[in-house]
C-alpha cells in the first residue's frame, strides 16, 4: 500500500481490587517466578465467560537504553481467554496480539478483547486476545486510582495525585518532567517491535506455532507498528513469519503513517533535520521525550480520565465533585477543562462560566470528556450517548460546528470529527445526567444510529484495568521513527518489503473514524462499521441499537477462525 504522510495527531492515541468488584472465578490462578508473573484480574464485566489475567515477563532493556526504573525491565500484557478453553495459550485455536495506539495502554482493548473471545466461543472456537502494554507505561503510578476504586471513593485518587495524601504509606512523586525521561529517547520503533518479538518468543517458543496460530494487529498507530513488525529483520528472522494474518482497528497495516485522516498536524512533521539530529535533540533533552501539550494531551489529563472513569464506574448517577476538587491554577487541567467545556472563544478566554459552575453527574462528566458530541479531537472520541436533565447549546469552540463549510477552515474538519458538538448551557442550574447509547432519542446533535458504545463499559475499562486505558508518557521517538521509514537507520531493518502482503489482512474501520474520513482505504478485506468513531472500534457494545451484534468483534472472531 502506498500512502502519504499524515498528521501524527490522527493516530491514537497493578493494584488491588477489593470486594467491590465481581471476581472472574475461572480466571487462571496466580503464578509467580523471577522472570514471569500471571495474576487473575477481577472486574465487574457482564461477560463472565471470558477470563482475564495480567501477565508480566522480565525482558530487560539493553544497556544502551541508559538508566531507567527496574520496573521498566518487564513487559506486560492483558491476556483474555475463554473460560471453557485450554489454560495453556499454545493450545488455543488462535491468539490475537494487539499493539496500542498513541496515548493508549492495554486497558483500552478490554471491551473488544472480551467481545471477540466470546464471539469466537459461540462458534466453537477457543481463542485468546493479548493486549500489549508499551514499555513506557512502567512510569505510571496507578496507586491512587486503584485505592479509589477499592474504596468506591474517587476523592481518594484526587487527594493522592493532587493534595499530597498517602496511600498505604506511599505518596505521589509527581508527573515526570522531561529531564527525568532520558531513557525514553531510545524507545522508538526498533525497541517497540523488538519488545513484541521478544515477548512472543518468550511466551510462545515454537516458531511453527507462532506462524500457524498468531494474528498480529493493532489500533490506530498500532496498525502502523504492525506493518513495521511484518517487514522487520530480527537477526535473520522475518517479522511476517511470526504471524498468520494481520488486523487493523481503524488503522492500516503499513510502514508509513499514510493519509489515514488528512487532519491538521499537531507536531512538526517536516522539521528539516536529519534522523541523527533529531536523535541528538532527544538525547540531550532539547526535544520533548514524551508527547506533552498544555491542553488535552499530557500526563495529567490522561491520568484525569482514569479518575473520571472511577467516579463513573462506582457512582454514575452521583453528582461529580471532580472539577471542584482539583487544585486551582493548574495550567494543564485548567486549559483542558476550558477546551472541553467552553461554548465559544470568549468563554475559553475568560473562564466564565467554568465547568465548576455546572452540576453534572459522574457519567455526564465522563461523557463530556470523551463523547464525540463534546470531545473536540476525533482520535479521542467515543459515541457513548448524550447529555440529559437540562438544555444544551451548540459548542463552537475550538471551532464552529459548521467548520467544514467555512472557506479556508475545511482542512481542520477531520481533526474534529464529523459530528456537531454540544454543551450544557445552564450554569448553577439543574443536575445534568447522561443518556446511555441505548437510551438516546434523536435530537439536533445525534440519534440512536450514531451511538454505539456503553458508557458503563467505558468507565469500567478506564477504572478497573491493572494496565491503564490511557498512556501518560508516549515516547516522542516512536512518533518520529515511524515518520522516518526511509531513513537508513530505520530502512536498514526493513529487509522484507513483501512482509505485509505475505499474510491476509482484515481492516475494521469506523464509519465515522479516521481512515474512512480520509477516503483512502487500505489494502486487504475491509469492514466498515457505520457510526463508529476512532475509539468505538475498541469500546462498542456487543449489542447495537439496531439489535445486531458489534461488527468489530464478530468480524474479528470470524477472521481468527479463517486466517
Amino acid at each position: 500500500m502506498k500512502v502519504s504522510r499524515p498528521a501524527l495527531a490522527t493516530l491514537v492515541v497493578a493494584g488491588t481490587l477489593s470486594a467491590v468488584v465481581v471476581p472472574a472465578i475461572t480466571a487462571p490462578a496466580a503464578t509467580t517466578s523471577s522472570t514471569r508473573t500471571e495474576v487473575a484480574v477481577s472486574t465487574t464485566s457482564p461477560i463472565t465467560s471470558v477470563a482475564e489475567s495480567k501477565v508480566s515477563v522480565r525482558i530487560p532493556l539493553p544497556a544502551t537504553a541508559g538508566a531507567h526504573p527496574a520496573a521498566c525491565d518487564w513487559l506486560s500484557y492483558l491476556r483474555y481467554r475463554d473460560v471453557k478453553g485450554p489454560r495453556a495459550a499454545a493450545q488455543a485455536d488462535k491468539i490475537l496480539i494487539a499493539q496500542p495506539g498513541i496515548l493508549e495502554g492495554a486497558g483500552a482493548f478490554d471491551s473488544v478483547a472480551r467481545d471477540t473471545v466470546a464471539a469466537a466461543a459461540k462458534a466453537g472456537r477457543h481463542i485468546e486476545f493479548w493486549a500489549l502494554d508499551r514499555r513506557s507505561n512502567c512510569l505510571e503510578d496507578g496507586t491512587g486510582r486503584q485505592a479509589a476504586l477499592a474504596a468506591r471513593n474517587p476523592q481518594l485518587a484526587i487527594d493522592y495525585y493532587y493534595h499530597g495524601a498517602s496511600v498505604n504509606g506511599r505518596t505521589f512523586a509527581g508527573f515526570l518532567p522531561n529531564d527525568q525521561l532520558g531513557w525514553l529517547a531510545q524507545q522508538g520503533i526498533a525497541q517497540t517491535v523488538q519488545d513484541q518479538f521478544d515477548l512472543m518468543t518468550a511466551e510462545l517458543p515454537s516458531a511453527s506455532l507462532r506462524r500457524q496460530k498468531v494474528l498480529c494487529g493493532g489500533h490506530s498507530l498500532g496498525g502502523i507498528i504492525t506493518g513495521y513488525f511484518a517487514e522487520w529483520d530480527f537477526n535473520g528472522t522475518p517479522g511476517f513469519q511470526q504471524c498468520s494474518g494481520y488486523f487493523a482497528l481503524d488503522s492500516a497495516i503499513a510502514i508509513s503513517l499514510g493519509s489515514l485522516s488528512g487532519m491538521a498536524t499537531m507536531t512538526n512533521q517536516n522539521p528539516g533535520q536529519s534522523y541523527d539530529q533529531l536523535q541528538t535533540a532527544l538525547n540531550l533533552g532539547l526535544a520533548p521525550r514524551s508527547l506533552q501539550l498544555p491542553a488535552l494531551i499530557n500526563a495529567e489529563t490522561m491520568n484525569l480520565l482514569g479518575i473520571a472513569g472511577v467516579a463513573a464506574d462506582v457512582n454514575p448517577t452521583g453528582q461529580s465533585t471532580l472539577a471542584a476538587s482539583l487544585p486551582p491554577n493548574n495550567t494543564n487541567l485548567d486549559l483542558t477543562q476550558r477546551a472541553l467545556f467552553s461554548q465559544d472563544l470568549t468563554t475559553f478566554l475568560t473562564g466564565m462560566p467554568a465547568v465548576r459552575d455546572f452540576r453534572l453527574t459522574n457519567a455526564a462528566t465522563l461523557g463530556g470528556l470523551m463523547d464525540n458530541n463534546s470531545q473536540p479531537l476525533a482520535f479521542l472520541q467515543t459515541s457513548v450517548g448524550f447529555f440529559a436533565g437540562g438544555t444544551v447549546a451548540a459548542k463552537n469552540f475550538p471551532a464552529p460546528n459548521n467548520v467544514a463549510q467555512i472557506p479556508g477552515l475545511q482542512g481542520i474538519a477531520p481533526l474534529l470529527g464529523p459530528d456537531p458538538k454540544a454543551i450544557p448551557n445552564q450554569p448553577m442550574g439543574p443536575l445534568y445526567t447522561w443518556q446511555n447509547y441505548n437510551q438516546v432519542t434523536a435530537n439536533d446533535f445525534t440519534n440512536p444510529a450514531k451511538e454505539v458504545s456503553d458508557i458503563a463499559e467505558l468507565a469500567r475499562s478506564l477504572a478497573e484495568q491493572p494496565l491503564d486505558f490511557t498512556e501518560e508518557y508516549f515516547p516522542t521517538k516512536l512518533a518520529t521513527d515511524v515518520n522516518s521509514s526511509t531513513a537508513p537507520q530505520i530502512a536498514g531493518h526493513l529487509k522484507f518489503p513483501n512482509g505485509i502482503a505475505a499474510n491476509p489482512v482484515l481492516n475494521l474501520l469506523g464509519g465515522s473514524g479516521l481512515v474512512v474520513a480520509s477516503g483512502n482505504l487500505p489494502a486487504g478485506r475491509t469492514v466498515i462499521a457505520p457510526g463508529y468513531h476512532h475509539l468505538d472500534v475498541l469500546t462498542a457494545a456487543p449489542v447495537q441499537n439496531n439489535g445486531g451484534p458489534d461488527l468489530i468483534s464478530t468480524n474479528l472472531a470470524a477472521f481468527a477462525e479463517g486466517a
